[in-house]
């Protein structure tokens, strides 16, 4: 073993001395100690250790760590450890304060290793002993690299830049940093990748803290149980299956059946009502993302939202750490006691990528290729959605999932993952989607499991026995396919829910305010749409709410109450069969 002493000053003797029974009781071997002069390190000293490699042909030196004690080491020490205090826990001058004037530096051991070999975005490397499992290291060329498999001698890395800059034989050390996300107020509005840097081009972006990526999900005795509704505008949606700040709802469904319009518009839909909105995008083409960006720009919803944009052209290493990346954003602003909004697009593309990784990294495949932890992989992210306690300031952070199937097949490996660790789920419907129905709700396979308990009084009492009603509707269509002719009580029970579900069609990007939700389910169930042609029922709704605006504000207020009383719904009904008769009777058609 050898080692190279950097300092401005010959060391003495006893300094001498010191230093070799130092490295001898760390490396249980003799030490060969070598100064050389360097001006710069006039406040202390560099330690290389190491050993020369071949030294009769090339004198190549193979360095094992460095040992840093200069002025620039000890800062570096004194800034990260004020790095690692708590940013979502109030006030941290004080803890600051505290950190500095309990300093004590040491000597700052600098790990060294080697690569062995790379490819496909995954580095092996020797000599890096005390690496930790997510740790942070940086090549020799700056690339930055995320520990991820753990042997007996070497480790395994996934890289986050393009590994062409890599090759066999650099060195590669350790920072003592576990992998982890910047966050802070600024993010808000901005376009980002999964490592935190703007993409977007309007500057940098001014960081309050740091975060590990990955964190422990909230205790049961932290969380309490989902109650605030959390509105998404869309009618079939908040009416048969309410989301409540702090669930996880699954949106799932094939491609092209409206999946990512369901988040966007409940995304829109939260304007103005204090909710940060967050959306991680995996794995998408770039036009589709910049496609995404423009309707939140358009409809004003940027200025509370922030786009974690991980593309199909990012290697699968960042697409694979962007929910994560997006997910630690969402509780630093949980932690502050805001509410949180957060969509994960897709959910079936992180998983093909964390497969090729896996494969990558010689991991056996199983069901369906994927690795035995894929499960685990969506568990422990989506576990740290919670609606926290009022002990832990009452944060919430909502999570909306999304899962792409094959010709609706939900008994799929990754489908059936992500459903048994939600909250429920919204199916969506090719054939119903195409039929026109949109948004395009299966009514019998969706699903919330909290139910009513995220629903104010008035929508619950306005809703009533919509999903029966449709569900009988359902059956009844499917019978009648096979009957040559429909007595008059038959073909009144499906005019009636033929008219419910026009009445639950909505155009994309128009969400609904609560109280004209409500208002449009009074009407529908008290069937006064019924013998409106199909196709002027989404004309009569928008008549009808600015019809009662102008003539009946006093329900509206009521209903912005959260009551509904069956004196109100009569006034519903009446206003509504006046105007009915006022517009499709009265020859204005």
């Amino acid at each position: 073993m050898e080692a190279i002493l950097y300092s401005a000053e010959i060391p003495s003797n006893t300094q001498r001395q010191q230093l070799i029974s130092f490295l001898k009781k760390k490396y249980n071997s003799d030490v060969i100690l070598t100064w050389k002069e360097d001006k710069e390190l006039s406040n202390g000293f560099r330690l290389e250790v190491g050993k020369t490699v071949d030294d009769s042909l090339s004198g190549n030196w193979e360095l094992d760590a460095v040992y840093d004690w200069s002025l620039e080491g000890r800062l570096q020490q004194l800034k990260e450890e004020i790095t690692q205090l708590s940013v979502g826990s109030g006030d941290i001058i004080p803890l600051m304060r505290e950190t500095i004037n309990n300093w004590v530096p040491k000597a700052l051991e600098q790990e060294v290793g080697t690569v062995l070999s790379v490819s496909d975005g995954i580095a092996t490397i020797s000599g890096l002993r005390n690496v930790t499992y997510r740790e942070i290291v940086i090549f020799s060329s700056g690339v930055r690299g995320m520990v991820v498999e753990l042997k007996q001698d070497v480790i395994d890395c996934i890289l986050f830049d393009e590994d062409q800059s890599v090759v066999e034989g650099d060195e590669v050390r350790r920072t003592g940093r576990t992998a982890g996300m910047p966050v802070g107020d600024e993010f808000k509005g901005r376009v980002i990748d999964a490592l935190g840097n703007p993409i977007d081009g309007m500057g940098t972006i001014k960081e309050d803290g740091y975060l590990p990526i990955e964190s422990p999900a909230p205790s049961i005795i932290e969380r309490q149980p989902v109650s605030k509704p959390l509105e998404t505008g869309i009618l079939a949606i908040d009416s048969l299956f309410p989301i409540g700040h702090g669930q996880r709802e699954l949106i799932i469904g094939d491609r092209q059946t409206g999946k990512t319009t369901i988040a966007l518009d409940t995304i829109l839909n939260q304007k103005g009502k204090n909710v940060i909105c967050i959306y991680v995008a995996i794995g998408q083409k770039a036009s589709t993302v910049v496609q995404t960006v423009d309707i939140l720009r358009q409809h004003g919803a940027m200025e509370y939202s922030i786009v974690v944009n991980a593309s199909a052209s990012v290697p699968a290493p960042l697409q694979y750490i962007a929910p994560y990346a997006g997910c630690t954003l969402g509780e630093y602003f949980m932690n502050k006691g805001q509410r949180v909004l957060i969509v994960y697009d897709d959910l079936t593309k992180h998983a093909t990528s964390y497969r090729s990784l896996s494969l990558l990294l010689e991991r056996s495949p199983g069901r369906e290729a994927y690795p035995g932890d894929v499960f685990y992989l969506h568990s422990r992210l989506l576990e740290r959605s919670a609606q926290l306690s009022d002990e832990k300031g009452g944060g919430s952070m909502t999570a909306l999932p999304i899962v792409e199937t094959q010709s609706g097949d939900v008994s799929a490996y990754i489908p059936t993952n992500v459903i048994s660790i939600t909250d429920g789920q919204i199916f969506l419907e090719r054939d119903l989607f195409f039929s026109g129905q949109r948004p395009a709700v299966n009514i019998g396979l969706s699903v919330s499991r909290v139910g009513g308990d995220a629903q104010i009084e008035a929508m619950k009492s306005a809703v009533g026995t919509l999903r029966l009603e449709l569900a009988q509707y359902q059956e009844m269509e499917i019978f009648m396919q096979f009957a040559s002719e429909l007595d008059d009580v038959t073909r009144q029970q499906l005019d009636y829910g033929h008219s419910l579900m026009q009445v639950l069609r909505q155009e994309k990007h128009q969400p609904m305010k609560q109280y004209e939700q409500i208002i449009i389910l009074v009407v529908a169930l008290n069937r006064v749409m019924q013998d409106i042609p199909p196709e002027k029922i989404g004309e009569f709704k928008d008549g009808f709410l600015s019809y009662i605006e102008k003539q009946a504000p006093y329900i509206i207020r009521k209903i912005q109450t959260g009551k509904l009383d069956e004196e109100i719904k009569e006034e519903i009904e009446r206003f509504a069969r006046e105007y009915s008769s006022e517009v499709y009777d009265g020859g204005d058609e």
